[in-house]
């Protein structure tokens, strides 16, 4: 394990980011970039350091290997979400759906085919981190804050809290992880309009994210297997063929 400090009172100072990649040269090169963005970073070679380095350090980042040796990339994180609620971007050595579709599965928010721009790795987790852990107001799909909407929003049996980010579903909580909930808010506060995959991309990675639209498609689908909302018959999210989606109730 290596750690490294911002200087003190820098811009991004206080925010703490995880590295785990076994190619060294690589974990130095994303460490140096983060640290050139202030962040205080701390780099790990292996899964099972890594698991033990998240629980002390309680990053707000991890950027993490998909093909880590012994405790793979896919395990680190389904056992990181199970304490964490840490943004997570995967890095993965094939730009394959099944790879994504692994990665996202256990709960990685974004993830980044190598080779890779750092800078680019640098973009993303900084549009991710601008995404507030709480909410007092939606956003529209402009991004703009809507004061006229209540914080808790109700869809017969669905209740989403936007100022403590909890999602009840017959008054029992829903464990979603910030990106599902994020994607939630967003459709939520304006319900029965079609949001597109892009308008959301904006809304909930942020502007200068880039990259495949279909990341939208598998945070959906992890949220409404959460609700049990059958994407055949819905009770809250909605699918418009060819455009994106809606929330409401009914049809």
């Amino acid at each position: 394990m290596v750690s490294s400090q911002p200087p003190p009172g820098s811009l991004g100072a206080g925010y703490r980011a995880l590295v785990v990649d076994d190619e060294v040269p690589l974990a130095e090169v994303v460490a140096s970039y983060l640290l050139r963005e202030n962040f205080e970073v701390t780099i790990c070679h292996n899964g099972t350091e890594a698991l033990a380095v998240a629980r002390d350090v309680d990053p707000d980042v991890v950027v993490l290997d998909l093909g880590l040796p012994g405790i793979d990339g896919v395990e680190l994180c389904r056992q990181l979400r199970t304490f964490s609620d840490a943004y997570v971007v995967m890095l993965t050595a094939r730009d394959t759906e099944i790879d994504t579709i692994v990665g996202l599965s256990v709960g990685a928010d974004d993830y980044v085919t190598k080779p890779f721009s750092p800078r680019e790795l640098v973009a993303r987790i900084r549009a991710m981190l601008r995404r507030p852990r709480t909410a007092s107001a939606p956003v529209s799909p402009a991004g703009q804050v809507n004061p006229d909407s209540q914080p808790t929003r109700v869809f017969g049996p669905l209740s989403i809290d936007i100022g403590s980010r909890q999602v009840f579903l017959e008054d029992e909580p829903v464990a979603l992880t910030r990106t599902e909930f994020d994607i939630l808010a967003a459709l939520s506060s304006r319900p029965g309009m079609v949001w597109t995959r892009r308008q959301l991309i904006e809304a909930v990675w942020g502007e200068p994210w880039v990259g495949n639209d279909h990341l939208v498609d598998v945070h959906v689908g992890h949220a409404r297997r959460k609700l049990g909302d059958d994407p055949a018959d819905p009770r809250f999210v909605h699918t418009v063929r060819g455009v994106g989606y809606r929330m409401g109730t009914g049809q």
